[in-house]
């Protein structure tokens, strides 16, 4: 069935897939309804079961191909030579905006899996796919940091926490600001004028003089 799914022209499917990632991210696994995802499509409820079995195979299935995005156009292509934390944090947005870009409900639907992942219970090889891109991620913002760049008397690893949830944020309010727009018809130079600047600022709390 998924094998139908796959072989569907590209426009079709990424409706579909938007659809169905924007219900599971804002109602959970429980609250998600297939008929809102098919109205959002536009397509006929039968035509989803004829790719999905059912609600929790669709549900596995985003999981598994949101996984294979995020690790093909985002992990693997983080430069893990910069070894100055807030520099790589710049590289990684703009990677992360153009995922994005393509698949906006794709990084709320991640979110949300992330926190109930008992919602259902998934299929161990699918949990321990997650777990793996947990740690790949947790590797990415922590190896091969130049730490010296740090203020002597900063909590390096607080630091990394607040940069990071601050420019977390930033992204969030982003998209909210944009929803119902289409992301590659938005001029981004603004916005990320804004973003370094707001990294430049966290450089001069947390970083020494001249790093």
């Amino acid at each position: 069935m998924l094998e139908r799914f796959e072989a569907l022209e590209e426009t079709k499917r990424k409706r579909i897939l938007e659809a169905a990632f924007h219900e599971f991210a804002e109602n959970g696994y429980e609250q998600a309804s297939t008929n809102r995802i098919v109205k959002a499509a536009g397509i006929g409820k039968g035509m989803l079961f004829y790719y999905f079995e059912n609600k929790e195979s669709l549900y596995h299935y985003l999981i598994d191909y949101a996984i294979r995005v995020l690790d093909e156009h985002y992990l693997n292509k983080i430069d893990l030579t910069e070894t100055d934390f807030i520099e790589r944090l710049k590289k990684m947005a703009i990677l992360k905006w153009e995922v994005f870009a393509e698949y906006e409900t794709l990084g709320n639907f991640m979110a949300t899996v992330g926190l109930n992942l008992e919602e259902p219970v998934l299929p161990q090889p699918l949990r321990s796919k997650i777990e793996n891109m947990q740690a790949v991620f947790g590797k990415v913002m922590n190896d091969n940091i130049d730490h010296t760049k740090f203020r002597d008397d900063v909590d390096v690893q607080k630091a990394f926490d607040l940069i990071r949830w601050s420019m977390e944020g930033y992204r969030i309010e982003l998209m909210e600001k944009f929803k119902g727009r289409k992301l590659t018809d938005i001029d981004m130079e603004p916005y990320w004028q804004d973003y370094y600047e707001y990294l430049d600022i966290l450089k001069a709390c947390f970083y020494k003089k001249g790093e």
